[in-house]
């Protein structure tokens, strides 16, 4: 039933995108914003239990509401695992950039490209080159996708195997990663050691996902270069986990990312990633034909998974 919630989320994602969503970030954004004003007193302890306070509880209620539901009927828990996943996950979270700044660049408007860059990444783009534009949109793309669509398949199917109920695993992944964006963005938010461990519990969330991910480009790309960039780049990139994921995208592509970019007046200092060609639309489909087959090979991996554990029936 796992795989079948999964397909059914993404379809309900492509086919009725919610509309809604900036007003469940807002609510979030209320809510991890209580525990911070309350517990907040700089210290790393404060951080934890404020941490513990905001997700164990709706953990606890998801799992509890899963069974309740399961005992009256399967299918009730079913819907709550789709409802939970069409909430937490899809391309459409990030896709309307991507395909509007692969279309300006196809037709030659840079501007236009650099303006929905700039509103993607929430940084000044507009002394972008053309190449420069369609490598960080790769980029942007493939931690998207990592973020938006295959960490919250990891910790779907995890919970889903532990007998939890898939609903619970996908949302302790986002909030996760909702946490480590509000607490332990050091570039964004000044709490100091209060977001140390939000900044710790989303690396160990996000340990196995993004390896699983860059697995999967090495499968379904250019097997050899992606394990080749991800064994000798990826510890270059200033956040490492990252880097296995850019690293391993740049790879399986064939298509070189990271490289010193213009910011401000003066060229910001990166690591290169990837061999091959420069960046440019072409690659860019590429990026998206990549993330599509990654998100296939998965569904394949899990159908054979389920019809394994299906009882064989001897006459």
């Amino acid at each position: 039933m796992s795989l079948f919630a999964l397909i059914t989320a993404l379809l309900l994602e492509q086919f009725h995108p919610l509309s809604s969503r900036k007003y469940l970030y807002g609510w979030l954004s209320s809510y991890v914003l209580f525990f911070q004003l309350h517990f907040n007193a700089g210290q790393r302890e404060h951080g934890k239990i404020a941490w513990l306070l905001a997700v164990l509880p709706l953990l606890a209620g998801v799992v509890a509401l899963y069974w309740l539901l399961y005992h009256v009927h399967p299918l009730f828990a079913w819907a709550l695992n789709v409802l939970v996943l069409y909430l937490t996950m899809g391309f459409r979270q990030f896709s309307h950039y991507f395909t509007d700044i692969h279309l300006a660049l196809r037709e030659d408007r840079l501007d236009e490209a650099r303006g929905l860059l700039s509103r993607w990444r929430g940084m000044p783009s507009h002394e972008l080159n053309a190449e420069e534009v369609a490598r960080v949109t790769i980029e942007q793309a493939l931690i998207a996708s990592h973020h938006n669509v295959f960490g919250v398949i990891v910790w779907f199917v995890l919970f889903s195997a532990l007998g939890l109920g898939g609903a619970a695993g996908a949302l302790l992944y986002r909030l996760g990663q909702f946490l480590r964006a509000h607490w332990g963005n050091a570039d964004k938010y000044d709490l100091g050691e209060f977001g140390g461990f939000a900044r710790q519990a989303f690396y160990v969330l996000e340990w196995l996902p993004i390896r699983l991910t860059a697995m999967t480009f090495a499968i379904v790309g250019d097997f050899e270069n992606t394990v080749y960039c991800w064994r000798t780049q990826a510890a270059n990139w200033p956040d490492s986990e990252a880097g296995i994921l850019l690293a391993s995208g740049a790879g399986a592509l064939g298509v070189r990312l990271g490289m010193p970019l213009p910011q401000g007046g003066v060229m910001e200092d990166r690591a290169e990633l990837g061999i091959g060609d420069d960046a440019d639309a072409d690659f860019m489909q590429s990026a998206i034909g990549l993330v599509w087959r990654s998100v296939v090979f998965w569904m394949v991996l899990l159908l054979l998974l389920t019809l394994a554990t299906l009882p064989v029936q001897v006459n």
